[in-house]
Order: C-alpha cells, then structure tokens, then sequence
C-alpha cells in the first residue's frame, strides 16, 4: 500500500518551535500527521519548516525539495517572518505564494494554508510600534486567503479567535504557541480536513502532557533569549518600525489615520491584480 505523503513548509511555527519533546521539536503539523489516515495506512511525514524562513525561502529551498518527495498533502504557512523585514513588500510576498501553491496545485496535492496572528500584538508592543505590524499581517493574510480561495486550499483561520488570549496556549517567548497551543492547530487542521475526506484518523488528543510554561520560565526567556531575538530583529526592523511608528503618531493626531489603512488595502488589491494579469495567456 502507498504510503500518504504529508510535507510541512514553512517558519518555526511549522519546525514545532514552542513544543519540545525531547531534544527536540514536534509541533502541530508532526502531531497532525498521526491522525490523517488509519492505524493500517502508513503515514510518510517530512517537515521542511526552518526557523527565521520567509516566502523567498519556501518558493526558492523548501517548495522544489517538497515537490520531490510527491506529497499528498502539503502545508504552507508562512509570512510573519516577511513582515519583521525592512524588505518588506507585499507584491513579492503576493507573487511568490501564488507560485507555492500553484506548483503543489499543479501536482494533485492538497495544499493547507492558515491567517496568522501579528507578532506586535502577541509582543505587547506599544500601539504605535504594534499597528505598523499588525497593518502588515493583515495585508499578508488578506493575500493568503484570496489565494488560497483561488487554488482551492484547506484554509484556517487562526489569526483572530479566542485562543489567542488563553496564556496556557502559549510557549514562554509569547510568540510560539506551547504544546496545547499547537495541539489546538492540529485539532482544527484535522477537522477541516476530515470535513472533506482527508483525513480519515483518529484526531489528535487535545490534552497536553506535559505542563504549560510558568510565568517566571515567561520572564527567564524575556531576560535572556528574549533579549537576543529583539536585538537581532531591532538591527534590520527598527530603523523602518520607528518610521512607520513616528507615522502613526503623525496620523493620529490629524485624524488621518484611515488613510494608512486605505493605502495598505490598496496595496493589496494591486497586488492581487498583478497575479490576474500575469495569468492571462497574451500578457506581456
């Protein structure tokens, strides 16, 4: 019997960042594998995700890598990296997504893709350091659910629902999500998956095993690997966030800032746009 091939793309969230077992990370999608298909139906898993990767990463490492191993079942969840990035531009991000998922289209494979939360927000930042980026995830997931409408992806909404205010979800560092927190996306994935056939196993088992994070590991990481992430992510963010962030403040003094909103969502718009046009057969 063939075996059903699940291969996982994408960021840390994907590696399993958040859910150690061991020496190392599971995570949701490793956790969602043990429940596609029956006990007798052999499941190959390959998880491609790499800490810190970005669209450009998953369409030029992960995708021709993933591709051949002929994969049933592929995961892209991708983009908060791409908004921690001075080179940040949603067009790209746009173009190189819509190549992911066509190529797995192109191969038969069922291609599942998620909205994610914004990084600010999970942080704490102050409200003008945070909205930049929130803006920004809110353009990333607009363009991942109009493509994932497009190509007939498993989609997820998991960027505005209560489980983003329950701490026991979360891992120490605020941004991963802990074991319950990624047994959660597991849970879902499975279940939109089952609603349409796929997935034809046993669900994964909400209940951790292991216990959650106390608030004084939360701190230990602040104090320690915190500070190191921040200081790596200010070196090429920073300069641009303050920017955007003296902006903000600008625009809300006048009363403007809708006009910041408008400007993102046209940029959207025109991105997506340029993805029709480059689908028609006389373009140039």
């Amino acid at each position: 019997m063939r075996p059903l091939r699940f291969v996982a793309l994408g960021d840390s969230l994907t590696e399993g960042v958040g859910d150690p077992v061991g020496e190392a990370w599971r995570g949701w999608a490793a956790l969602l594998a043990q429940g596609l298909a029956p006990a007798q139906t052999p499941v190959e898993f390959t998880n491609l995700a790499v800490s810190g990767a970005q669209t450009r990463d998953v369409l030029e490492r992960q995708t021709p890598a993933a591709l051949a191993l002929e994969p049933d079942v592929v995961s892209v969840v991708i983009g908060v990296n791409d908004t921690l990035r001075c080179t940040f531009d949603i067009h790209s991000v746009a173009a190189r997504l819509d190549k992911v998922y066509a190529a797995f289209r192109a191969r038969d494979a069922v291609v599942m893709t998620a909205c994610l939360p914004d990084p600010g927000s999970m942080l704490g930042l102050p409200g003008a350091l945070a909205r930049p980026l929130a803006r920004r995830q809110r353009a990333v997931n607009t363009v991942v659910h109009a493509l994932s409408e497009r190509y007939g992806a498993v989609h997820l909404h998991a960027a505005e629902e209560e489980w983003l205010t329950d701490r026991a979800m979360w891992s120490a560092d605020r941004l991963h999500p802990g074991e319950q927190g990624h047994r959660q996306l597991a849970l879902r994935f499975h279940a939109l998956l089952a609603q349409q056939g796929i997935a034809t196993g046993t669900a994964p088992s909400a209940e951790p095993e292991f216990p959650a994070p106390t608030r004084s590991a939360s701190l230990l990481w602040l104090a320690t690997a915190g500070t190191g992430w921040v200081a790596r992510r200010c070196t090429d963010l920073l300069p641009q966030l303050l920017t955007l962030a003296a902006a903000e403040v600008r625009h809300r003094a006048r009363g403007t800032s809708a006009r910041l909103d408008l400007s993102a969502s046209h940029a959207v718009a025109s991105a997506l746009a340029a993805l029709s046009v480059a689908e028609q057969p006389d373009a140039a």
